[in-house]
This record gives C-alpha cells, sequence and structure tokens, in this order.
C-alpha cells in the first residue's frame, strides 16, 4: 500500500530531493543550516520507515522498492551538488565519486540477482558505510556557516571513511553477485 506511513516516509526522501538542491542557489549561512536540518530528517526517515514497516507489519513491496532509490538519489544528488559547488575540495571528488559508481553497481547488481530471485542482504559494514556517510554529508552542507569546528576537513574525513568502507562492501557485494553468476551460468542463446 503505497499510502501506508513507512512509504510516506520513504516518498519523503524523494520529495526533500529539490529543496536541498535549490538551497544551493541560496547565498547565505541560513540556507546551508537549512538543507543541513532537511538532509538529517531525511536520513533519520530512512531508518524510522524500516523500523515501522516491520514493527507495524507493513513491510511492502512497493517500499521495498523505492526505499533504495529514495536513498540514493538523495546521497548522489547531494554529492553532485556538493562538488558542484566547490563545497569540497577536488581531492575529495575522488571519494564522491566512489560512492556514487559503488551505489550504481550495488543497484545493478540486485536487479540482476532479484531476477534470478537472489537476495542481496544489507551488511553490518554497510550500515557502518552509510552512517558515517549520512554524519559527513550534512556536515559538508553546512560547511563555512558552522564556526565552531571545521567542518569542511571533519566532513572531509567522513566521506574518505565512507569511500573506503563504500569500496569495502561494494567489493563484498560484486563478490557475491560474481560467485552467484559463475556457480549458476544462464544456458546461451547466442544474444548478449
Amino acid at each position: 500500500m503505497v499510502t501506508s506511513l513507512p512509504n510516506l516516509l520513504t516518498l519523503s526522501r524523494i520529495v526533500v530531493i529539490p529543496l536541498v538542491v535549490g538551497l544551493f542557489y541560496v547565498d547565505g549561512h541560513s540556507a546551508r543550516w537549512a538543507a543541513c536540518w532537511l538532509f538529517v530528517a531525511a536520513a533519520i526517515t530512512d531508518w524510522f520507515d524500516g523500523y515501522l514497516a516491520r514493527s507495524r507489519n507493513e513491510v511492502s513491496t512497493f517500499g521495498r522498492f523505492l526505499d533504495p532509490i529514495a536513498d540514493k538519489l538523495l546521497v548522489v544528488s547531494v554529492l553532485f551538488m556538493l562538488t558542484a559547488f566547490d563545497r569540497v575540495s577536488t581531492v575529495s571528488y575522488l571519494p564522491a565519486l566512489v560512492i556514487v559508481l559503488r551505489e550504481i553497481l550495488v543497484s545493478g547488481l540486485r536487479e540482476f540477482l532479484a531476477e534470478v530471485r537472489v537476495g542481496m542482504p544489507v551488511s553490518r559494514l554497510a550500515k557502518w558505510k552509510t552512517g558515517i556517510q549520512m554524519v559527513a554529508i550534512p556536515v559538508l552542507l553546512v560547511g563555512d556557516a558552522a564556526t565552531f569546528m571545521p567542518t569542511r576537513q571533519v566532513g572531509e574525513v567522513g566521506l574518505w571513511l565512507a569511500a573506503i568502507l563504500t569500496l569495502i562492501t561494494g567489493w563484498d557485494y560484486l563478490r557475491s553477485g560474481i560467485n552467484h553468476i559463475r556457480d549458476n551460468p544462464v544456458p546461451s542463446s547466442g544474444d548478449n
């Protein structure tokens, strides 16, 4: 059911994306803090929607489909904007790119494995990666608006840590997918 509370929370993560992106075009510290808080609220819904769905026994096909898409759209769009607006140093484009590429890899792999009815559960390390990423990104969103700590440096260190975990978890997922493909070859029909 699309209108269940968990699904509405998931949809809210997609709805907030244009608001966060739009705030990049507004000058001033207030806009940076607003973008940060919108992102944090969206990140909280990521945890809360899954918790509610399980506790209320409202896990739906729609929610299982939309949840990872909403997460990836939110993270990728904000990482893109942070790089486009020079809110991270050029050396930190690399971890941002690693995170984006891993999201694409895992999405494609999950789609393929779903076609052959193989689940790919989220690992504990992937949850740590997400947690670090969901702290680093809002810190980078605030940037210079926070005068009580070196936010850009703290955020970039978090982004690098998330990227390192991204490489590890991405490799784990890829290896699992390759092992499944190797162990279960599809008969060739002459087409790709």
